[in-house]
């Protein structure tokens, strides 16, 4: 009788320790808020790495250029095709910079991004 309450009790407690919560660690003394750096979301591409004024240099004025709070979007735009590039912060300090491309026809299909740069340089 003494081993099962003593098995009882040890299950119990177990059990009830799983429905505690667990610790958070405070974020490392470097390190934003607001998540990880936008480099850790970088692809390779066409215009990936670049900052507003090569795009600007580029492309000329922007026909959007919408601003939040971690976040950059300027849409470039021609009768053949429309560019939206994003630009984030890399790193607290630095340039905001291309992370992701979105290119499409005038009529909303997909297009390829380099392709549609092309369309736009000249």
């Amino acid at each position: 009788m003494r081993t099962a309450r003593f098995i009882f009790g040890t299950l119990l407690a177990l059990s009830l320790s799983a429905c505690g919560g667990s610790i958070v660690p405070p974020s490392p003394a470097g390190r934003s808020p607001s998540g990880p750096p936008a480099s850790a979301f970088m692809k390779s591409g066409p215009l990936m790495g670049m900052d507003a004024r090569h795009l600007l240099q580029q492309f000329g004025t922007p026909r959007l250029d919408i601003r939040e709070s971690s976040m950059r979007k300027l849409q470039f735009a021609n009768g053949r095709c429309v560019l939206d590039a994003y630009l984030y912060t890399p790193a607290r300090g630095k340039e905001p910079v291309v992370t992701h491309v979105d290119a499409r026809t005038p009529a909303g299909a997909d297009m390829d991004a380099g392709a549609c740069a092309s369309a736009l340089h000249r």
